[in-house]
């Protein structure tokens, strides 16, 4: 019974000392990621509201964001297309951005799904969900970046093409943080 108490009290002076809280956890777990801040404030309050220390929990976490930061882009540029984004190549480069932004979004959605299936998976369908989460969130920077540089390349310029690609640049750090993120569940094992 003794024992019992002095553990309680070990680990109670250590979530109270910063060790093995919540926080930390986040802070660790965002330690390999690029965008290392942005990481850490997006996710603290959703993952430790959530329950916390769950190296899945936090990376479908960071997948759904990504998919909500991409999709409000591709929406933002949705509008500005229908508000006719231009004539010529400028009209061109928002069309193929939107396309790209929208393949973006889905892809964000296909990773979030596969992070969702890892709670029942065991064995080796582990490693395949993970790989497959990999590649969903690659391939969704690549199309974000895939617009950015159309924008950049294809006659647009101005503030509102400007503030079109810091949004999109802002989406692919959440992206790039996410992937980071599924990048450590890599030989997690079930």
């Amino acid at each position: 019974m003794r024992m019992q108490g002095l553990v309680m009290a070990v680990f109670l002076w250590g979530v109270a000392a910063g060790g093995g809280g919540c926080e930390d956890f986040v802070r660790r777990s965002c330690s390999g990621a690029l965008y290392r801040s942005l990481c850490y404030s997006s996710l603290e309050e959703y993952v430790c509201a959530a329950g916390g220390a769950d190296p899945t929990g936090i990376a479908h976490f960071a997948a759904n964001l990504s998919l909500v930061r991409v999709s409000a882009v591709s929406s933002h540029v949705g509008r500005l297309r229908r508000g006719g984004g231009g004539d010529g190549a400028a009209a061109a480069a928002l069309a193929d951005c939107a396309e790209s932004l929208g393949d973006a979004a889905e892809l964000s959605r296909e990773a979030a799904a596969e992070i969702g299936l890892l709670g029942s998976a065991r064995g080796t369908d582990v490693a395949w969900h993970v790989s497959n989460a990999q590649t969903w969130m690659s391939a969704a920077l690549t199309d974000e970046e895939t617009c950015a540089d159309g924008l950049r390349g294809g006659g647009a310029g101005g503030v509102v093409w400007g503030d079109v690609v810091r949004r999109v640049r802002r989406a692919r750090q959440y992206t790039s943080n996410a992937l980071a993120l599924v990048n450590r569940l890599v030989g997690v094992r079930r």
